[in-house]
């Protein structure tokens, strides 16, 4: 009789442990990827990265900006480069594939496109990749696993070409851009808007250098406009514009008592204008790529990837502001006179333009 109660309860042992093996009978297993399902994610779990433009992620502008944004958000969470994050350099425009790819077989949760130049790639990348989550600055890719992040770059334009007209002496200010777009079309009727608001007078000198990365293009074109007796230049150029800063410094070197003046872009630039006991950064047009990747990386660890959508960030959302770093230059007469215009921008007052078209409209109607 022991003998059979003994089997009995071996038999019971055995099948306990397969039921075990076989996970508990109706309990089912959860899938890895919560954030597929919409959930939170661990940031441990969660990995994002970038694909630069041509610029470089050291470009001291857009690139920079955004993997600040990213080194942000890993600050954030404690996680270390190169396990959460990273970024893929591309040198040329035939590295913009290959680099997105690598990072989606790297199974990275988001990737970033920097530029409106990746967005044939992230199209087609959108399509091959349904699974992986994407977003891309500056442009807009309707594909519903890509978000799509601009900003109202004509409104700070607006507001430093308020600062250049008030600050020139010569009335001749200059405008360089990198790659003739709609993009960057932005930044020039905006500032070229502004300028003449203050002074309809004021030249406005225009020229592409037709490359974010070609500092050397940067250099002879703002020496150029320096020797055309411009004062102030505007550069919307990424990586291009560094040689308008290298030129602006090697002009102030050899003459300290010329006044000569550089307008940041994307990143405040004070520190690149820095020669010495002088700096030649009047100002910068600050737009925030850096809070907009770091914002973005944190709602898609929290399961929300905004795919399919398109998020612009302007002065309002705190998306566009212009710096007043450099005191020395950026006196109160000119923050006083870029807050009031500043206001007419917020009150509906007036509406900055973005378009050459627009540009003349209102040129037209001061």
């Amino acid at each position: 009789m022991k003998k059979k109660w003994y089997l009995l309860i071996v038999a019971l042992l055995s099948l306990g442990m397969v039921l075990t093996a076989c996970g508990g009978g109706d309990k089912k297993e959860e899938p890895a990827d919560n954030a597929e399902k919409g959930e939170k994610t661990e940031a441990t779990d969660f990995k994002a990265a970038m694909v630069t433009d041509i610029g470089g992620v050291d470009d001291k502008s857009f690139n920079q900006s955004a993997w600040e944004g990213l080194n942000a958000w890993g600050e954030e969470h404690g996680l270390k480069e190169k396990e959460n994050f990273d970024y893929a350099q591309s040198t040329t425009k035939a590295d913009y594939m290959p680099n997105i790819t690598r990072l989606v077989r790297d199974d990275y949760n988001i990737i970033f496109a920097i530029g409106f130049e990746l967005k044939e790639d992230v199209e087609k990348a959108a399509d091959q990749y349904p699974d992986t989550h994407f977003a891309i600055v500056d442009d807009i890719v309707e594909k519903d696993n890509v978000a799509s992040v601009v900003f109202k770059e004509h409104q700070g334009s607006f507001l430093v070409g308020v600062a250049a007209a008030m600050k020139t002496k010569t009335n001749k200010v200059g405008f360089v851009g990198g790659i003739d777009s709609p993009l960057i079309n932005k930044f020039e009727s905006g500032f070229i808007a502004g300028v003449k608001s203050v002074n309809p007078d004021i030249e406005v000198d225009v020229q592409y250098a037709e490359s974010f990365g070609a500092p050397d293009k940067g250099k002879i074109i703002a020496s150029n406009m320096y020797n055309n007796d411009i004062d102030v230049i505007y550069h919307a150029a990424g990586g291009t514009g560094n040689g308008v800063f290298n030129e602006a410094k090697d002009i102030k070197k050899s003459d300290p008592e010329r006044e000569i003046w550089v307008i940041g872009v994307d990143r405040d630039q004070h520190e690149e204008g820095q020669i010495g006991d002088h700096n030649v950064t009047l100002t910068s047009m600050v737009k925030r790529v850096d809070v907009a990747v770091h914002d973005l990386t944190n709602k898609a660890m929290n399961g929300e990837h905004h795919g399919g959508e398109t998020l612009e960030y302007g002065i309002e959302e705190d998306g566009i502001s212009v710096a007043t770093t450099n005191e020395d230059a950026m006196t109160q007469d000119i923050i006083d006179a870029v807050k009031e215009w500043e206001n007419k921008i917020l009150s509906g007052e007036i509406e900055a333009p973005k378009t050459r078209e627009e540009t003349e409209e209102f040129i037209k109607g001061l």
